[in-house]
């Protein structure tokens, strides 16, 4: 097996340590042919789609990546942003932040982002804190909710990084924060203050984003976490199961995959005679394609034009503080017994989180 080339060992280098946070990916522009590199790249993950591999090959290449990515490249670019990917912005935001309320906990550590699929890929990012001289990485996937078509694949894609490496840096993973205190309150916060500055609609829609049902019944919890997490974020708002839905987005292919589906949710409750919905997608920690196009423009359509007549999407997570703040009590608590106060450069935390208070998120 060759291995890559590596950093020669050094005897007696103080251990560093570095947390990755791991979101979906994104294209690198608003294109066709970048919509084909990556939607290559992610619809050919056997973890994405469960199909025998030359099938699905003779599938994907053969009609759907000859069709899709000019489709594709249209959504892209109706929320594309002079920063770029709205996904890819609020990750790089995400970490900047983390790292700069990690350093304030005193908590001296590394923090970089990567995409499971697409730039800046996770081989890169490990390429680069190995370099770096880190020896401990904890991977933080950005998906709430466990499912083996993301946060396994994100331990794949580690492992497959790890099969050319000779010094294997110490792993942690984070698997899943669903039910986190800190995650349920930062979404309830959310909610409060869109319905306080926007007011309350009649209903709540939490749509996540859906896998084919055979997962489901195969052992991926990926189905009970998502309604866990309804639930809990249910009852911090206080309301009663009449007043909200959890529904499933985004289904590709023919295949049944977990209902309700919430595009038909949404025409339903319109022809039934509501008139007004605000609608959340928990399992999203940034805003991207499937919550600004999707769901606040397909959607938002879909509902008016079957007799609804306020629609209010929720933003994401995003920057929040409230959030930030939890996803540093999580990463805190996952960093438990690796050292993180010895750092090369004692004043790096220090301008992390000048930057992070630059970009607007302050307490």
């Amino acid at each position: 097996m060759a291995f890559n080339t590596e950093p020669r060992y050094s005897h007696g280098q103080a251990p560093r340590t570095a947390v990755v946070l791991c979101n979906l990916g994104t294209p690198d522009e608003a294109t066709a042919p970048a919509l084909r590199r990556y939607l290559a790249e992610f619809l050919g993950d056997g973890r994405v789609v469960e199909i025998p591999k030359a099938i699905w090959a003779l599938i994907l290449h053969g009609i759907i990546l000859r069709v899709r990515p000019a489709k594709s490249a249209v959504k892209y670019a109706s929320i594309w942003t002079s920063e770029g990917s709205p996904l890819k912005a609020w990750t790089e935001k995400q970490a900047t932040l983390l790292r700069g309320y990690l350093g304030e906990r005193g908590h001296q550590v590394t923090v970089r982002y990567a995409m499971r699929y697409g730039n800046p890929s996770m081989p890169a990012v490990l390429d680069e804190l190995k370099a770096q001289g880190v020896t401990r990485i904890l991977i933080l996937p950005a998906y709430p909710q466990y499912s083996g078509t993301t946060t396994a694949s994100v331990f794949d894609a580690v492992a497959h990084w790890g099969l050319k490496t000779r010094h294997l840096p110490e792993f942690r993973f984070i698997n899943r924060y669903h039910d986190d205190p800190g995650y349920i309150e930062a979404l309830a916060k959310r909610v409060r203050q869109h319905w306080m500055h926007q007011g309350q609609g009649d209903h709540l829609i939490m749509s996540f984003h859906g896998v084919p049902e055979r997962t489901l019944m195969l052992g991926d919890p990926y189905h009970c976490e998502c309604h866990k997490t309804g639930r809990l974020l249910a009852e911090r708002l206080g309301l009663s199961k009449d007043r909200y839905t959890v529904t499933f987005q985004s289904r590709f292919g023919k295949a049944k995959w977990l209902e309700p589906y919430t595009e038909p949710t949404l025409v339903a409750k319109a022809q039934a005679g509501l008139k007004s919905v605000d609608v959340i997608c928990p399992g999203f920690t940034s805003d991207c394609l499937e919550t600004l196009e999707e769901i606040r423009m397909e959607a938002q359509e879909a509902f008016k034009h079957a007799g609804g007549q306020q629609f209010q999407y929720i933003d994401c997570l995003n920057d929040s503080p409230d959030w930030i703040r939890a996803l540093t009590d999580l990463t805190e608590r996952h960093l438990q017994g690796w050292p993180t106060q010895q750092a090369d450069d004692p004043m790096a935390w220090t301008e992390s989180r000048a930057r992070a208070l630059a970009m607007g998120a302050k307490d």
